[in-house]
Order: C-alpha cells, then sequence, then structure tokens
C-alpha cells in the first residue's frame, strides 16, 4: 500500500454556497496537491441551488454573446465583460453535463437540469466534493481573517466566532450578500470598499388593494414606475400581499437603489394589454360600440383576459354588469382605457421573493482584477458569488456570476491561468 502524502498548500474557502462550492471543487480537481476546506457559518449548504427555480435550479440563461448577457446585469457589465471571455454559460453547460447531469433550455432561456429538480445540481457539487476530498466544516462564522507576517509558513489565519482557527495559503470569500453596510473590520482593514447592500429581486406590496382578491392570476403585462425611466414587460403575478412575477422581479433589480431611497413607498402603472396605448385603444373601442352595439361589455372580454381580471377592470372603470357597448359614456371609455393601459398602484413595502432574493452592492469592484477574482488590495484573496458588487436580474443570470466567479479562482490559485 503506498503511502498517503500530505497537502501543504491549503485553500480555505468561506462559505458553501454556489461560488464557494465551484472554486473549491475545480481548486481540488486542478491541484492534487492541494488541501481545500470549506468553511459554512451554518447547518446547511446550497441553499440557494435548492430553492431556485422553484426547486428546479435555474442554473444560467441562453444568451447569444456576452454583449446579451452582460445586459441582464444592472451592476457589474463591465467587470463581467472580462470576466466571462474566461467561463460564460456554454462553459457552464459543459461542466454540468460532462459530470451527468443534462441540461436544457426552456423557450424564455432558462436553462435548468432535465431533471427539473435542483437536487441534480446538488448531489453533482457534493459528488465533486467527496471525489476530491474537500473538507466541509459547518457552524463556522468567521470573525477574522488576518494577514500574517512574512516570516509565517501560511499567509493567513482565519478565525471563527467559537474559537477554532485554520491557516490557509489562499482564502477566497463566498459568503453571499452582505447584511453588514461596510463589511467585517477585517475587510475593510484591508482596504477594501464595500459598496452598501440594498435588496434586489423583490415584490411589490399593494396593501389593501382589491387587485389581491385575484391572487394567483397572472398574465403579460408592462410595468413601469413612477417618476424613472424603469420599464419592463413580461409576466405578472397577482398575489394575496401585491404584484410579483418575473416582470416586478426585473424592476426591483433595476430600481434597487432608487426603491430603497424612498423606503420602498412608490408609484407603478400596469398596461394589461402590453404593446396597446391609448390612442389604439380609443379607435378599438368605438369600433365595437359600433359592430358589438346591444352586447354586454361584461360578457364580451374582448382581449382574453382572465374573466376575474376583466370582471375587477371593469368595475375599477365604474362599467356594471348591464351596460353595453352601445351605451358607454365618454366618462366610462376614458375610465376603460386607462385601467386598461394605465391602471396606477401605490407600493407600501417589499416582499422577500421565496429565498431567491439578492442583494445590490458588496465588494466593489475596482479591489478586485475580474480575470482572476483576486483581491487588488491582498494577493492570495479571491472573492466569489453575491458578495461582489455584482447582480443580474431573475433568470439564472446570478448563479452564472456564481460559477464563472468561482471557476476563475479556482483556475488561478492553482495556477492554471
Amino acid at each position: 500500500m503506498g503511502i498517503k502524502l500530505m497537502k501543504d498548500r491549503h485553500l480555505i474557502v468561506i462559505g458553501g454556497g454556489a461560488a464557494g462550492f465551484f472554486c473549491a471543487v475545480n481548486a481540488a480537481r486542478m491541484d492534487s496537491e492541494l488541501k481545500v476546506t470549506i468553511l459554512e457559518k451554518g447547518n446547511k449548504v446550497l441553499s440557494k441551488v435548492k430553492v431556485s427555480g422553484g426547486g428546479r435550479c435555474n442554473v444560467t440563461h441562453s444568451c447569444g454573446s456576452i454583449d446579451e448577457g452582460i445586459a441582464c446585469y444592472p451592476r457589474g457589465k463591465h467587470f463581467l465583460r472580462k470576466a466571462f471571455h474566461g467561463f460564460f454559460i456554454q462553459d457552464t453547460v459543459r461542466w454540468f453535463e460532462d459530470r451527468g447531469v443534462p441540461l436544457k433550455t426552456e423557450s424564455d432561456g432558462r436553462i435548468f437540469p432535465q431533471s427539473n429538480s435542483s437536487q441534480s445540481i446538488i448531489d453533482c457539487l457534493v459528488r465533486e466534493l467527496n471525489k476530491y476530498e474537500v473538507k466541509l466544516e459547518f457552524q463556522a462564522d468567521i470573525k477574522l481573517v488576518e494577514v500574517r507576517g512574512i516570516l509565517n509558513e501560511k499567509r493567513f489565519r482565519i478565525v471563527a466566532a467559537d474559537g477554532r482557527s485554520w491557516d490557509a495559503d489562499h482564502v477566497q470569500l463566498a459568503t453571499g450578500g452582505m447584511t453588514k453596510a461596510g463589511g467585517p473590520d477585517w475587510l475593510r482593514s484591508m482596504g477594501h470598499e464595500v459598496i452598501p447592500p440594498v435588496p434586489s429581486l423583490f415584490t411589490f406590496n399593494i396593501p389593501s388593494h382589491p387587485i389581491t382578491d385575484l391572487m394567483g392570476i397572472s398574465l403579460p403585462t408592462e410595468v413601469s414606475l413612477t417618476g424613472t425611466k424603469l420599464r419592463e414587460v413580461g409576466p405578472l403575478l397577482i398575489t394575496h400581499w401585491g404584484l410579483s412575477g418575473p416582470v416586478v422581479l426585473r424592476l426591483s433589480a433595476w430600481g434597487a437603489r432608487e426603491l430603497n431611497a424612498c423606503n420602498y413607498r412608490f408609484g407603478l402603472t400596469v398596461n394589461f394589454l402590453p404593446g396597446q396605448h391609448e390612442s389604439g385603444l380609443r379607435e378599438w373601442i368605438r369600433a365595437q360600440r359600433i359592430s358589438m352595439t346591444s352586447t354586454r361589455i361584461s360578457a364580451s372580454n374582448p382581449f382574453h383576459l382572465p374573466s376575474r381580471l376583466w370582471d375587477h377592470l371593469l368595475r375599477n372603470s365604474g362599467i356594471t354588469d348591464a351596460i353595453r357597448w352601445d351605451s358607454l359614456t365618454s366618462v366610462q371609455e376614458r375610465n376603460l382605457i386607462l385601467t386598461l393601459c394605465r391602471y396606477e398602484f401605490k407600493a407600501d413595502g417589499k416582499t422577500t421573493f421565496k429565498e431567491e432574493f439578492v442583494t445590490a452592492g458588496g465588494i466593489a469592484l475596482a479591489g478586485i482584477e475580474p480575470h482572476t477574482m483576486q483581491s487588488r488590495k491582498v494577493p492570495g484573496l479571491y472573492f466569489g458569488g453575491e458578495v461582489i458588487d455584482v447582480d443580474g436580474i431573475t433568470g439564472g443570470y446570478n448563479f452564472q456570476h456564481a460559477w464563472t466567479s468561482g471557476w476563475l479562482a479556482a483556475r488561478h490559485i492553482t495556477g492554471q491561468g
């Protein structure tokens, strides 16, 4: 029996999410002489992978080019343009499929495992962790990362709240979105600026509005935020607390800082007939009054909207069940047009979208090398995923950033790039 050699160099990954796992398993695979340890604050790993995409895991998003991809990141475009040249969507797909996880691209571009289960992605990453002997330690609440003097054999000392400590040659910080505005003291002492974190990917609360009685209805819409140029087209979901769905989540990402600044009290306008506007609707309704003279408006539903929504929009326009097209007054016509294409709401508060929310903010990009994810301030210190001031809209973009940043760090740590 051969003697198992001790691994001299040590990589500590702080954080057991997508970016941390991807860095750890790839670094261990690329360098068999590298010892790799993941330190997780809690008692479970890959939590967001588990819940993403309704439990299916939205691994990434199909894009025709890097330019098309970076257009879906409200913050970090220029940084990602450089990073994505090193590891992009096709690399992610190939990585998982090479390890026995076939993926599929849905009509809207989102990419999922063919199994429709996030457990396929988790199992794949855990298999890699076991295959390459990556150590995983739980309940490791890190309070200090210290850069040691040049006479010390190991460059870093990592200390947890319970007194445990580790020595490392390389450290990757992949702890997810920061909750403390300035970041940990030890990180600031190294010269890194932390952009104040604010929530992104959340839903809009519309308290006590009668539209919440229509919870469960989903349909394509165009939604804009009052007083801004922010506008998105996509599926809207009515919930018991307000408005959700992809169109709202995308707006929450693009408007993350503006909405935080107004304490999540803001106006928004919904066009339930995306592509239609006032002038066109006015002409169409007048034609209806001629061709559908004796038909009750409530019975016609000419736009094929969900019936409960159509009834609500009519009531909001002051149109009762008995009113026919030929008896529609000019005031009711005007109200119906505005209700259909410019329905105004007042939001008051936000709600977390399941557990998929992200934060806008994190470690300032000026302090990170985009081709390697290494700190420009402290050699040997790397960053990954949401802890960096990069965030994308919903649809798999945040996971792509996690895979990319983890891969690039692993490659540089192991001398592959």
